[in-house]
């Protein structure tokens, strides 16, 4: 592995070539993310276009796609929080991760429709209750990178980016104690800068990378000055530790969750140093010597052949299983070559 200076080649980082591995045919969604995020492949390329159309009709997507009620939810109705973590915003957030979309099976348009319908709340929040209470910035910012990952068109999406943007900045939001306040904090939500009530209303850092992470993959020209002001707090807030070390604030603990060191697939509202790094290259501060630590952490994990091993998983608890832990993993190993490719192209 070759790695001196400014970091030119993803593929100089690795100790082996796990593309073969990737690109076998076999698990036909690592292949399709593998030909559309790695290689580079136009949406219209024909291989791709095979690729994607055998992803959705066999594996993870289909399986997750065949235990879902005809009116568009998982498990029961309603906001679709609960049970975890088969229930409907767990099954969205999957599918995505995925590589599944809207064009690809009517099942998941009609997913989108229903999770809009049942858990954004007017103001722009999605929650767990149906509420404006029952938001927090890491169930937002999932599932607005979920649509987007996806290609859901519905307008109301940008309500969503809306209240997203301004509640990291604060601007145009009240305190939680103003309760007639149409736009306000509340419990969970409880401030600016990612304060959380579920981490004793401290900045939580699982919230921010993935609200980072969407923000990041918002077209160009959807971006407002909220966005981007909330960008400018979100980079500042992640870059002011080393993420590698993760010793961001932990709530009701006296150290970090050692969940940050171990990688995972799919990933949830538990979040890992590998997202924050994906957050900030998506960004372009891949090659801020801010994050040399953590992608020399990263790179660190890979096996003599270049792959990476689960080590953070959900087995029995969601729709499909997606490795043993401890062992080579192709989703994992898809993650973190997005992330070295994200930082070495300076994207």
């Amino acid at each position: 592995m070759r790695v001196e200076g400014k970091i030119t080649s993803w593929r100089d980082q690795l100790n082996g070539n796990p593309l073969p591995w990737l690109l076998e045919h076999d698990n036909p969604g690592v292949r399709c993310l593998a030909l559309r995020d790695l290689l580079g492949l136009s949406p219209d390329d024909p291989e791709l276009l095979r690729a994607k159309e055998l992803a959705h009709a066999e594996g993870p997507i289909a399986i997750i796609l065949s235990h879902q009620h005809p009116d568009g939810y998982w498990e029961k109705p309603g906001s679709g929080y609960a049970p975890k973590y088969r229930s409907t915003v767990w099954s969205v957030i999957a599918l995505a991760q995925l590589g599944a979309a809207v064009d690809g099976d009517s099942r998941i348009e009609r997913a989108c429709a229903y999770l809009l319908d049942n858990a954004l709340a007017a103001g722009g929040q999605f929650t767990t209750s149906r509420g404006p209470s029952g938001t927090a910035d890491c169930l937002q910012g999932n599932l607005c990178l979920a649509l987007l990952e996806l290609g859901c068109e519905d307008p109301r999406i940008e309500t969503a980016f809306d209240w997203m943007a301004a509640t990291v900045t604060g601007e145009g939001i009240a305190p939680a104690t103003e309760r007639k306040e149409a736009r306000r904090y509340y419990a969970g939500k409880c401030g600016p800068d990612f304060c959380c009530g579920a981490n004793n209303k401290l900045s939580c850092a699982w919230g921010a990378a993935k609200v980072l992470l969407t923000l990041g993959k918002l077209p160009t020209e959807c971006r407002t000055a909220a966005v981007d002001a909330a960008v400018e707090r979100g980079v500042e807030f992640l870059f002011s530790v080393d993420p590698a070390e993760a010793d961001y604030p932990a709530g009701y603990a006296e150290k970090p969750s050692g969940n940050w060191w171990k990688f995972g697939f799919p990933v949830f509202y538990v979040t890992d140093i590998l997202q924050v790094a994906e957050a900030l290259a998506v960004l372009g501060y891949g090659q801020d010597p801010r994050l040399k630590n953590a992608l020399g952490l990263i790179r660190a994990k890979q096996d003599e052949q270049g792959r990476w091993p689960l080590e953070y998983a959900y087995t029995g608890k969601t729709w499909v299983d997606f490795g043993k832990r401890k062992q080579p993993n192709k989703w994992v190993t898809l993650r973190a070559l997005k992330v070295l490719k994200l930082a070495a192209d300076g994207v």
